[in-house]
């Protein structure tokens, strides 16, 4: 675009569009805050520690989710949406050191509550003004645009109060910003909306689990880091290996197509709400659980790892445990409510997987802190032989279609 300023140029998207490099770039700076959410709650055990992080973890995937909503609507390696995406990069990344301090600030620096509040905003009020340019002559689009900077402004405005006030009231102020914030977006509606790839959607949504998985196995690492590599390490490692790549199976060997399927299927406003209601809202607690999965699976390789502090003997209590099986059982809960909403049908198989986790938590409780990984990668690994063994038919109709050249 000869003649117009690189902040004002966007490339619009087609069907074609699909994940740019810098979007996978982007990315990177979520797996940084999702580490620093997981340091967070393993430092601080507590409910009020869990509920802390999950107030982040879903500030943070309300800022990522809205950017792939931008990302949708326009090339994000290519003008305005380049400069914006690599300006909330910047601030993002500011947001997510701030993460430690975000609920006690060390003394000595900047205050970092509101470094974080502040930081935040600035990424949201970021997007939507690109998204303003990016709209362009589309009238429908930009009112919805400006309706939702609404509810934005009041959380972050929250967000600041908290951060200002501090305890007690940080965190209440900090958890009404997020309903303020994912309630007012629901009640716009998604008139205005526009997807013009459902693949490219679909695609940023199964990339940015696969960094949450990575997190779960980059937390087996840290768990054993200058531990002797002992026969627990080594069975307790590939356990939670078995655990990860049970998840990834589960979403990418069928789900993920037929999703990607019915939101292509979709037109105007209907595929709009589809992507809100089965990516925006259902894949946060797909994701936030493999955090959980991923803190739980961290305390286990510290205690078969620390012979000082621990014996082979020692079960996993409290919070470490509830997140690991409540954690998977929570993820197999949002692939059923994924299966409801796109295709209307219930998932049984995944809905008892996940209450047979919560049935053997209290038994869970006095085992030794191994077997209650290798009894969560039992159940997975179960459940996807079954998977495959009872409905090998019509995973090969789905893989194969998926697989076959467009024409």
């Amino acid at each position: 675009m000869p003649g117009v300023p690189l902040w004002r140029r966007v490339r619009g998207a087609d069907e074609s569009h699909r994940v740019t490099t810098l979007e996978l770039f982007f990315d990177l700076v979520f797996v940084f805050g999702f580490t620093q959410v997981t340091a967070l709650m393993a430092a601080d055990l507590s409910p009020v520690g869990a509920l802390r992080g999950l107030v982040l973890l879903a500030l943070l995937w309300w800022a990522w989710s809205s950017y792939s909503w931008l990302g949708n609507q326009a090339h994000a390696d290519e003008g305005a949406v380049r400069l914006t995406m690599i300006a909330a990069m910047g601030v993002m990344f500011v947001v997510a050191l701030s993460i430690p301090e975000s609920f006690s600030d060390m003394p000595g620096g900047v205050p970092a509550p509101v470094v974080f509040a502040l930081g935040y905003g600035a990424v949201r009020f970021l997007h939507l003004g690109c998204y303003l340019v990016a709209a362009g002559g589309d009238r429908g689009l930009r009112r919805q645009v400006l309706v939702t900077a609404g509810p934005v402004a009041a959380a972050v405005a929250l967000l600041v109060a908290g951060a200002l006030a501090g305890p007690p009231f940080q965190l209440p102020l900090w958890a009404l910003a997020l309903l303020v914030d994912y309630g007012g977006i629901w009640v716009a509606g998604t008139s205005g909306w526009r997807l013009p790839s459902p693949v490219h959607f679909a695609e940023r949504h199964g990339l940015i689990l696969i960094v949450a998985l990575g997190e779960s196995l980059m937390a087996i690492g840290v768990g054993v880091t200058g531990r002797p590599l002992t026969p627990a390490v080594l069975a307790a490692s590939l356990a939670g290996v078995a655990v990860a790549v049970c998840l990834w199976w589960l979403y990418f060997d069928v789900v993920a197509h037929v999703a990607e399927g019915v939101l292509a299927s979709a037109q105007g406003e209907a595929r709009s709400r589809l992507a809100r209601d089965s990516y925006t809202y259902l894949h946060f607690p797909m994701v936030v659980s493999v955090i959980f999965i991923a803190l739980g699976m961290k305390k286990v390789l510290q205690y078969v790892s620390d012979s000082e502090h621990h014996t082979l003997a020692d079960a996993l209590t409290g919070l470490p445990l509830i997140a690991l099986y409540g954690g998977v059982a929570l993820h197999l809960l949002a692939h059923v409510a994924f299966r409801r909403r796109n295709i209307r049908t219930w998932n049984p198989h995944r809905s008892a997987a996940a209450a047979l986790l919560l049935l053997l938590l209290p038994a869970a409780w006095f085992l030794p802190a191994l077997a209650s990984l290798v009894l969560v990668a039992v159940v997975l690994v179960a459940l996807v032989t079954y998977e495959v063994v009872r409905f090998g038919d019509a995973r090969a109709r789905v893989r194969g279609a998926h697989s076959a050249p467009a024409h």
